[in-house]
């Protein structure tokens, strides 16, 4: 199929929505679908989401995404975010009535309410909107459906994720002493946290833990400096990428995911197939990946997450692993593919023909130059095709 996709997130921001979109099309690609990806970076005016100056959100872009759709006449168009671009694709589908599928990557209404004084019930009634005429909403686990379900949401499919099991291997672990070291000179063990550095990741309860040995913490984001100065003892390497993240992942000792807001968490896999266990909260993501794994420990929100934390040090890194080689990206990719929302073939073929007829039948505007001197330049619109 031809596919396009229209995101608010891509590089050079590093997320969950990010990586998984790209590792996605890379395993689509390789089944032969084509894509044509639409997000910020391209061009478009932008302007700073308030509060996270790092996002870009792009301004008047429906007419440039309503070209590149008739260029590229895909199959299927999915819209990735809930962003000024998602909108722009969205309200394009709805007026050439085009079917599209959605994804609820991110907890959008507790995310706004954590940054801005916006109720949460106020994020629930915009994102039910955006939604609601979604062919396929996909979300990244059974529970977050049910959550979902509880808010009146519809058409919603689990979709789940998977992890590079090559990249994330325990393979690539360094010991204390061992050249190298990701972690030279720090006490061990060492707890690791990973992922963006903003408020709505609760890393505050991370930082904050009775822990032994080291706590460190990689990722960036805007509340990077107000943690660091905050909490000198915790370790902060910023942003790492690629074989040097990998590395840190199985370099660490146990893993501890303390967000109550995100919807599913790759980090939790990729800490897994590092063959580092996973400490978190009984929240939407964890609750779905560690129970019965043994490649982890939950704990109830408020409850002692430094005993979870401490008590994963019992356990099996070669079970760690052995559980994450269970999440294929392969499969991710397929689940994506059959929730896409095409015209049927017949359908496709008379709405493509209505598209171009539509473009033959579009007024020519014709700019006359005015003698000199005789005022300014007007404009006449020639309805004669062949003008």
């Amino acid at each position: 199929m031809r596919i396009m996709l229209v995101t608010d997130a891509w590089e050079p921001q590093v997320n969950g929505v990010v990586r998984t979109m790209k590792r996605v099309i890379a395993e689509t690609e390789a089944m032969g679908h084509v894509w044509e990806v639409v997000h910020p970076g391209q061009g478009f005016m932008t302007m700073p989401l308030p509060t996270y100056p790092e996002i870009k959100l792009a301004l008047f872009a429906r007419d440039e995404i309503e070209e590149r759709f008739r260029e590229f006449e895909p199959d299927a168009v999915h819209i990735a975010t809930e962003g000024t671009l998602g909108m722009a694709g969205r309200a394009m589908c709805l007026s050439i009535k085009h079917p599209f599928s959605t994804a609820y990557h991110t907890r959008f209404p507790e995310y706004v309410s954590a940054r801005l004084p916006i109720p949460v019930a106020w994020g629930y009634n915009f994102v039910r909107w955006f939604h609601k005429y979604s062919g396929k909403v996909m979300v990244p686990t059974p529970s977050m459906v049910e959550e979902l379900q509880a808010q009146r949401f519809i058409n919603l499919v689990a979709w789940g994720r998977g992890v590079d099991t090559d990249l994330f291997n325990p393979h690539r672990r360094i010991e204390a002493g061992e050249p190298g070291d990701p972690f030279e000179g720090m006490a061990r063990p060492i707890f690791l946290n990973v992922g963006r550095v903003a408020v709505e990741k609760n890393i505050e309860a991370f930082a904050e833990l009775d822990l032994p040995g080291t706590k460190v913490i990689i990722g960036a984001g805007p509340q990077l400096e107000e943690l660091k100065r905050n909490y000198p003892e915790v370790k902060f390497l910023g942003a790492r990428f690629n074989e040097d993240l990998a590395t840190c992942y199985a370099s660490a000792d146990v893993f501890v995911f303390p967000s109550l807001t995100d919807t599913f968490g790759l980090v939790v896999l990729e800490a897994m197939a590092s063959g580092t266990p996973v400490a978190a909260f009984e929240a939407t993501g964890p609750r779905d990946v560690i129970p019965g794994s043994n490649a982890g420990t939950i704990t109830p929100v408020g409850g002692d997450l430094a005993a979870g934390a401490k008590a994963c040090l019992d356990l099996s890194r070669a079970t760690c692993r052995e559980y994450a080689e269970g999440y294929s990206w392969h499969a991710c990719a397929s689940a994506f593919i059959e929730n896409l929302q095409p015209l049927p073939a017949p359908a496709r073929k008379r709405f493509w023909q209505k598209i171009r007829l539509r473009r033959r039948k579009k007024p020519i505007e014709l700019v006359i130059p005015p003698p000199l001197n005789m005022g300014p330049t007007r404009k006449v619109k020639d309805k004669d095709e062949d003008a």
